[in-house]
């Protein structure tokens, strides 16, 4: 049984240290967020805790800096966009937990907020061996000092077995943020036997591979299982179709045709591609049927046929969960796949749920309107795990505290 934010509230927290896992882990444009999705998602978490009088310890992660301090990657931005947020100062440690950190920790009175630097600049967050991540997690539970909880609210990271995520839960009392009951609560809805039908998932992004176990778990359950975004071009090459210039994994195509043969009329694939003469958003482009790719071109999005044909099946169903987008919606003319599906879920009176990553990201840069969609979850990787049937680490650890 998870013990929730909730019930730690009712223990009282005030004067109290809470060290707090958010997933801050944003798109920046030099130093600049692109995309404020996940920290406007830790904002309630952490001002429940900041205004019942806790002294807040935030700690997260922002790319891959390869366990070591590198300015390109440092939480500033996170940490000035999360006090806008929170209308009060954010205090950035200098460091994890060096003298910086112990400083800006000790610093800390009722109701304030610090965010470490990130975590992923000490090697042993990462690290596969256990005494290192554990080793680190203690020096972050004696950070926060005794009586200290730790509360873990960044879904994105919950697949992870790492120490701020997994073994920091092993040595504090820990608690469920609001944000990780609600994305596993929607998920549960997405894998339970009475999932209300019909039932389709559209799936995109680039590779077959990446998304290939949660094909394989979602195949069974669903009723249709729309394919677009380059992962598609391996399906039309495996039913015999030249695909040109477009991605292309060629060791996937033999699995593709398997899953074809499994999933008869269930799977979906694209009527009609965009395509184009080089990958450039000033390229020459036509819209194809997907048996008639020219070669050298490259297929960069689902044609207006295919969007027709998606959104009368996303039009009828009841459950609908998207993971990735329908082409390169980054560059204006192959964004019309992705908007018009995403358009589609949005207008349905289905329980629809955004999968995270990039189709969260596309569903603000297109500029759409967030409450159409039923959740938009956090976390992709996490969401493709836990509807594969994976054991997601963080979670696992809170249930057995």
């Amino acid at each position: 049984m998870l013990k929730t934010l909730d019930d730690l509230l009712k223990e009282g927290v005030s004067g109290r240290t809470v060290l707090v896992r958010a997933d801050l882990n944003v798109p920046l444009d030099g130093d600049r967020i692109t995309d404020d999705g996940r920290v406007r998602a830790a904002v309630p978490g952490i001002a429940k805790l900041a205004e019942a009088g806790a002294r807040v310890v935030v700690t997260a992660h922002l790319g891959r800096p390869k366990g070591k301090p590198d300015p390109a990657f440092s939480l500033a931005p996170a940490a000035e966009r999360l006090g806008e947020l929170l209308e009060q100062s954010v205090v950035l440690a200098a460091d994890v937990v060096s003298e910086g950190a112990k400083s800006t920790v000790a610093g800390l009175s009722d109701g304030q907020v610090a965010l470490l630097e990130n975590v992923r600049f000490d090697p042993r967050e990462t690290s596969k061996d256990d005494q290192e991540r554990g080793e680190f997690a203690r020096e972050l539970a004696a950070l926060v000092g005794p009586g200290a909880a730790f509360v873990s609210d960044g879904f994105g990271v919950v697949h992870r077995k790492q120490a701020s995520v997994y073994d920091v839960a092993r040595e504090l009392p820990a608690y469920a943020g609001g944000l990780v009951l609600s994305e596993v609560e929607v998920l549960r809805k997405l894998t339970a036997d009475d999932v209300d039908r019909p039932y389709a998932v559209v799936l995109g992004g680039s590779k077959v591979s990446d998304k290939l176990a949660v094909i394989e778990a979602l195949l069974p359950k669903v009723d249709k299982l729309l394919v677009g975004g380059g992962m598609c071009f391996t399906f039309l090459a495996a039913q015999g179709y030249s695909v040109g210039g477009s991605l292309l994994e060629e060791d996937m195509v033999d699995t593709c045709k398997g899953l074809l043969a499994e999933a008869g009329e269930k799977l979906v694939l694209p009527q009609d591609v965009v395509v184009a003469d080089t990958f450039a958003a000033d390229a020459q482009t036509r819209t194809v049927a997907a048996d008639a790719i020219p070669d050298e071109w490259l297929g960069l999005d689902i044609g207006p046929r295919t969007v027709e044909a998606f959104a009368e099946v996303l039009g009828e169903a009841r459950t609908v969960f998207w993971n990735g987008p329908m082409g390169v919606f980054e560059m204006a003319p192959f964004a019309a796949g992705t908007r018009g599906v995403a358009e589609a879920i949005g207008k349905s009176e289905a329980f629809s749920v955004v999968g995270g990553g990039d189709s969260a990201a596309a569903v603000r840069q297109l500029g759409l309107a967030e409450d159409s969609f039923s959740h938009i979850s956090t976390g992709g990787g996490a969401s493709l795990e836990f509807l594969e049937g994976k054991t997601l680490p963080g979670i696992d650890v809170l249930e057995r505290s």
